[in-house]
């Protein structure tokens, strides 16, 4: 089972409402089965298939004391934040982030050929690679006038209108008076 199995149980056992009704009954104090069936106005076996739900996503533990299993809270359980549930795992990140410079690698060598921009993408994802590429080439914050953006693109592509125009459009590139802006990165 994957580590998001496991918290897609956490979350699939929170989302029942009678479930929150026995979570809520054992913050006060750890109870045996009857007793909860019995506080919650359900049928002990509905409390028991929610309590297997419940301690199945490691929310709550169970252990025998004499004739009945006494189940109690894990407190750490549920003070666990979402944002912890959610996020990948560092090793997922860097594995993820590999993936993604090997693609746009990948990407740069096939549109451009000894520096130059052999083909505009018609695939946005790719485009937006190439197009992040030709930014790189303008200083954040730097004013430049038209004249200047038109030769810095020409030494890609012939088309520099077109780079100019999707620039502008994917807000890589920023336009007021004839005078162009990289907006500065964050």
């Amino acid at each position: 089972m994957t580590d998001y199995e496991e918290k897609a149980k956490y979350f699939r056992a929170l989302a029942e409402p009678s479930r929150l009704k026995i979570l809520a009954a054992l913050i006060e104090k750890p109870m045996y089965l009857e007793l909860l069936a019995e506080r919650l106005n359900l049928a002990a076996s509905t409390t028991s298939f929610h309590l297997k739900k419940l301690e199945e996503a490691r929310i709550i533990k169970s252990k025998r004391e004499q004739f009945y299993t006494v189940y109690q809270l894990i407190p750490e359980a549920l003070q666990t934040r979402v944002f912890d549930l959610v996020k990948q795992p560092e090793s997922a990140m860097q594995a993820q982030n590999a993936q993604d410079q090997a693609y746009r690698q990948k990407v740069l060598s096939t549109f451009f050929v000894d520096g130059k921009l052999v083909k505009i993408p018609v695939q946005l994802k790719k485009r937006m690679i190439v197009l992040e590429e030709l930014a790189s080439k303008f200083v954040p914050g730097q004013p430049y006038p038209e004249k200047q953006v038109n030769l810095i693109l020409a030494d890609y592509n012939d088309d520099f209108c077109t780079l100019r125009r999707e620039m502008i459009g994917e807000g890589l590139l920023n336009r007021q008076d004839g005078v162009y802006l990289r907006p500065k990165v964050n």
